[in-house]
């Protein structure tokens, strides 16, 4: 009880900090044929090993509630890229002198950057079909990522993810 608690709490906390998904699929497929999946053998995340692992856990048990099995044999297989960056600083105090008088005027304003840029993570996953080796269902997300983060927030982060994420795919709506 005070797990699901404690998951409760921090999917509601995760939720203050967005998460944007964008996504696009072949409208042809018929996406119920496919039950099976395997991921890319020479996949290269972009992620540390750890964080890899966690994404991938993440990803399994979504698929796993929702009907689907990993197989040696799959109907798709999953790629995952990532690509971090550091957003550009936006937000500024301007400080501002002036004087005037008769018809003379002018004036000074600096702009000063407050706080620390945040860190971007953009995650790109390709469902690709794997008998005829097309591309038939992609999402992108973005979120914003603390490279500091503890291995807990960091698993819950992608947990959060992947449950966005997956809302987009079309059999899960």
């Amino acid at each position: 009880m005070r797990r699901l608690l404690a998951l409760m709490i921090v999917f509601t906390a995760l939720s203050c900090a967005p998460i944007y998904v964008n996504y696009d699929y072949d409208k042809a497929v018929d996406f119920s044929k496919y039950k099976t999946y395997q991921y890319f053998g020479d996949m290269e995340t972009g992620l540390s090993e750890l964080d890899t692992k966690r994404l991938l856990d993440a990803i399994d048990a979504k698929l796993k509630a929702s009907g689907f099995t990993i197989s040696e044999t799959p109907d798709f297989l999953i790629d995952i890229k990532s690509e971090e960056f550091r957003n550009v600083q936006r937000e500024t105090v301007g400080v501002g002198v002036g004087g005037g008088g008769g018809n003379v005027g002018g004036g000074i304003s600096i702009g000063l950057p407050i706080g620390q840029s945040k860190m971007t993570r953009q995650l790109t996953f390709d469902f690709v079909d794997a008998t005829n080796k097309q591309l038939f269902w992609q999402a992108n997300s973005e979120s914003s990522y603390n490279p500091r983060a503890t291995p807990i927030k960091r698993e819950e982060q992608f947990a959060a993810i992947v449950e966005k994420v997956f809302k987009k795919y079309p059999l899960f709506n």
